[in-house]
């Protein structure tokens, strides 16, 4: 039976519905309750996240681009890599600084971001095929966390990036499962490029993720507009309180949405939710790292690290790490 293009699309975009359907009954049944991070990212969730990494309070973005724009292009100049696939890609600006370094060295071919949000990943691909003529962008829209393999490097060697600390939103189980992944995609010459976000003041910790101008607290409540929307439920995010804190015992923020009273909530072909007063739901938590814990990960998922670059206050960190023998 042949399936046209537009029937093709439909199935798809119910299978996942379906998933997501899934995820969030699972995670609304669960004791607490929580929602995965990957369902803040629509259109406007990945411009939210956008207007985070230039808020004062939210040093991350500003410690790793730090770290590249001094650090990466001597990283580039021995490796040569001819193409860079990047996980989480979003609007691509700290990828500009490899791909320059790329350009530079005269290696530059091709560019594989794989990101969940369509909209946005094309409008970036966009711009980039714009600012580097004859630069074969790829992207690929989809859930690297899944179980489908990661693409496979039109043009080697190839560096993999993980940036911004976004290991940090998984459960050693998932980092592990992802970086084996990762190791599975890479060639001898190949190398993977991760950032990570390092132990420190827990005051400098919780202000990066409770910003005065509130735009983290809309970036959260968003995940219930994209709930709504795709999955018709009649979540009213204005009645849940974003909360952010650092956990000492487990070494991570943790984001919530907490209730602010009782709350009745209906997901077509779902289910139905009471949400007590005061209860939260959990929608991600950010792991912090130090050299040995990430040493670990990647040992865990069969890679070794081989640079270790951080930034002048020890705040943020990006490695390279290659496949173990």
């Amino acid at each position: 039976m042949k399936i046209d293009r537009g029937t093709a699309e439909r199935m798809e975009d119910a299978d996942e519905r379906s998933a997501m359907a899934r995820e969030v009954r699972e995670g609304l049944e669960r004791a607490p309750k929580e929602l995965p991070p990957k369902f803040f990212y629509d259109h406007r969730g990945s411009e939210l996240f956008e207007r985070i990494t230039r808020l004062p309070e939210y040093y991350p973005t500003r410690a790793e681009r730090r770290i590249l724009v001094e650090q990466i292009p001597s990283v580039i100049a021995e490796l040569r890599p001819r193409t860079l696939v990047e996980l989480g890609a979003g609007s691509g600006e700290k990828t500009r600084l490899i791909l320059d370094a790329m350009r530079h060295t005269g290696t530059l071919e091709s560019y594989v971001p794989i990101d969940v949000s369509a909209e946005f990943l094309e409008q970036s691909a966009r711009r980039l095929r714009t600012d580097y003529p004859g630069l074969r962008v790829e992207p690929v829209v989809g859930d690297f966390l899944g179980d489908d393999p990661l693409p496979t490097p039109r043009y080697r060697p190839a560096i993999v990036a993980f940036l911004g600390s976004t290991i940090g939103n998984l459960s050693t189980e998932q980092s592990v499962r992802l970086l084996t992944h990762v190791r599975e995609s890479l060639a001898p010459f190949d190398r993977f490029l991760l950032g990570v976000d390092l132990r420190k003041d827990v005051r400098v910790l919780e202000r990066a993720y409770n910003d005065s101008a509130g735009v983290t607290a809309e970036f959260n409540r968003n995940m219930l507009r994209v709930i709504d929307r795709e999955l018709g439920a009649d979540f009213d995010p204005d009645a849940f309180e974003h909360r952010a804190f650092y956990d000492e015992q487990h070494q991570r923020i943790e984001m919530h949405l907490v209730a602010r009273g009782d709350q009745e909530v209906r997901i077509p072909g779902v289910g139905e939710f009471v949400i007590a007063d005061g209860e939260s739901i959990r929608t991600e938590i950010s792991r912090k790292y130090d050299r040995r814990s990430v040493e670990r990960l990647l040992d865990a998922a069969g890679m070794g690290m081989e640079r270790w670059m951080t930034d002048t206050k020890g705040w943020f960190a990006v490695v390279t790490a290659v496949r173990a023998p």
